[in-house]
């Protein structure tokens, strides 16, 4: 169980340790939850797209699905020399 202390440490270490934003919402009544539109605008989240949802270790993370067709090129410019190990066995 992580108390109001550890909170407080995580929400003023956020930065340092993870490089990234804090926000606060509200779970709804419906169980549903609203993403700030700050981080909505931050990753360009649209309306309708898919979330994939990951617990680790008591935290909740909102994966953004993209499909396979977004990575196209995403290593165009990689060097491919020397990828593979020699085959000489």
């Amino acid at each position: 169980m992580i108390d109001s202390a550890d909170y407080l440490f995580y929400d003023n270490r956020i930065d340092k340790l993870f490089g990234g934003h804090m926000a606060t919402t509200t779970i709804s009544p419906k169980f549903q939850v609203v993403i700030p539109k700050d981080v909505r605008e931050k990753l360009h989240l649209k309306s309708g797209q898919k979330m994939n949802v990951v617990t680790k270790g008591g935290v909740i993370y909102f994966i953004p699905d993209k499909p396979l067709a977004a990575f196209r090129g995403f290593l165009k410019g990689m060097d491919t020399e020397n990828i593979r190990e020699d085959e000489e066995r």
